[in-house]
């Protein structure tokens, strides 16, 4: 208890919470700008956390932290773009959504949603980071392959009403995946000669393209619209916050089920958000009753989604704190930042620092408030987008999304990379093949690549996936995961019209 009253008070002290607040900021205008990532944002706050105390400074990257994982859903939201990878399945019902008229409810539970899962996130890693973090580190590659290979089963829910269409796109994702570098041997590979393609395509340069520039193209195909200064959103923006939160409170089910995805998937090394953003997503489709509203604007979608991905940011503390082993790039982040401070990573954190684990515990509950307060407050600003006319946005969004691009390896080839992709995107949007699947195999793709390699490598026995009981686990998920969509394809398909012989 006095480690706590002490880390409390220091987190709890008027600079801190005045700097928290600012971290807030940055981290949710960071992310709400398509290619400017989470991991953008912490690196750059790192330098400014030098001076600071140690506890103070990683409060203020644990506000950057989780400020980030929310700022995405604005983009994700307004524009029909996520502004992170974990924000990738919020588009699917927050944009509808916002299309619909209701661009603050969308925006609204969103908020709400990623407050609540960051503080289920929180009491679970109060609660049980010891015996979590002691599990997830004895997951090896056999185990990781299998959890991506159910992952990977998401593709189900997302291919919309074609699954020949949605397979062919997770295809297409899968071969773009394996473009560039060998990940465990360092060889170039399917470059075809060209330099562009010998570092690979990079997942967020594939995301700003298939989702941004596919996006946009289709905004202007209608000259008229850009002429007459045509809003991408028409409606009235009010709403009433107390409202929403109720309505996120009215379905604790799938709030708890998709905070308790986020925070195991962030407790697995190397995971993410962007993974626990699709299965939660995909898992409360699953469980709803009217899983045909899926991708309309239901909010069922946005509190999935977003508690989800938020939640990871809790879950991704657990292995950190308790076996001094990085989650996430972010995490891998804060450690180095206490690196510097002198402090011992590993699992003595907790016991030669006691006061430094239950302020980051208190940092990571008055995060989410200083999210909430600043999204609350900006939130009619940031739906102000609503009201700019398509000839403003379009060119404006498209700057973001060069810059953010540029940003992320200051490669001017990656800009070739980008228009090229987002061609290809507009045209698989025109032909009507669905984008997620090809997103969502570009981002598992390498992870089960390497996972798979590197299991075979340590051992090359095959029955080790289905002999170690956790790897079983998953692989039997997956089965089960792929005859549940099947039946749910066959009992949805329509039925052919008997015409009746006049002759």
């Amino acid at each position: 208890m006095d480690a706590f009253l002490l880390g409390a008070s220091e987190v709890l002290s008027f600079s801190t919470l005045i700097m928290m607040f600012f971290g807030a900021i940055a981290g949710i205008v960071a992310a709400a700008i398509p290619g400017f990532t989470v991991t953008m944002a912490i690196v750059l706050t790192l330098p400014l956390t030098f001076a600071l105390p140690p506890l103070q400074g990683v409060s203020v990257m644990l506000s950057v932290y989780v400020g980030g994982y929310t700022g995405g859903l604005i983009s994700a939201a307004l524009l029909g773009i996520p502004g992170t990878p974990s924000a990738l399945a919020t588009t699917f019902d927050a944009y509808p959504m916002a299309r619909k008229g209701e661009p603050g409810r969308a925006l609204s539970l969103g908020v709400w949603a990623s407050f609540f899962g960051t503080l289920i996130s929180t009491a679970v890693l109060i609660v049980a980071a010891p015996p979590l973090a002691v599990f997830a580190v004895k997951l090896g590659p056999w185990e990781y392959f299998s959890l991506i290979v159910f992952a990977l089963t998401i593709v189900a829910s997302l291919v919309g009403h074609s699954l020949q269409r949605g397979l062919i796109s997770a295809l297409v994702g899968l071969a773009i995946a394996t473009i560039g570098t060998d990940p465990m041997m360092g060889r170039p590979r399917f470059d075809m000669g060209i330099d562009a393609l010998r570092a690979g395509l990079p997942f967020l340069v594939v995301l700003i393209g298939i989702y941004a520039i596919s996006q946009l193209a289709s905004e202007v195909e209608d000259p008229k619209s850009i002429k007459t200064g045509e809003k991408l959103i028409k409606g009235e923006i009010k709403f009433n916050n107390l409202s929403v939160m109720r309505e996120v409170l009215m379905r604790p089910v799938n709030l708890i089920r998709s905070s308790m995805i986020g925070v195991a998937i962030g407790a697995l090394p190397g995971a993410g958000g962007s993974i626990a953003n699709l299965i939660a997503y995909d898992q409360a489709k699953r469980a709803s009753k009217t899983p045909e509203a899926f991708g309309t604007g239901t909010p069922e979608g946005v509190i999935a989604s977003e508690s989800g991905n938020s939640a990871t940011a809790g879950g991704g503390l657990i292995p950190m704190i308790s076996l001094g082993i990085p989650g996430s790039a972010v995490d891998a982040i804060l450690l180095a930042a206490l690196m510097v401070h002198g402090i011992s990573i590993g699992p003595r954190l907790i016991m030669d620092n006691p006061d430094l684990v239950y302020g980051m515990f208190v940092a990571m509950a008055v995060s989410s408030l200083m999210m909430l307060l600043v999204c609350v407050v900006s939130m009619r600003a940031f739906l102000r987008v609503a009201e700019v006319p398509k000839w403003v946005i379009v060119p404006t969004v498209l700057v973001c999304c060069i810059v953010g691009t540029f940003a992320l390896n200051n490669r001017v080839s990656d800009l070739s990379l980008l228009i090229a992709i987002g061609v290809f995107g507009y045209a698989m949007k025109a032909l009507d093949y669905p984008l997620a699947p090809l997103v969502l195999a570009v981002i598992l793709g390498p992870i089960a690549e390497t996972n798979l390699r590197r299991a075979l490598m340590t051992n090359n026995d095959w029955s080790l996936f289905v002999t170690r009981p956790v790897s079983l686990i998953f692989l039997v998920a997956a089965l089960l995961s792929i005859a549940w969509a099947i039946r749910g394809f066959l009992k949805n398909k329509p039925s052919i019209p008997q015409t009746k012989d006049h002759s």
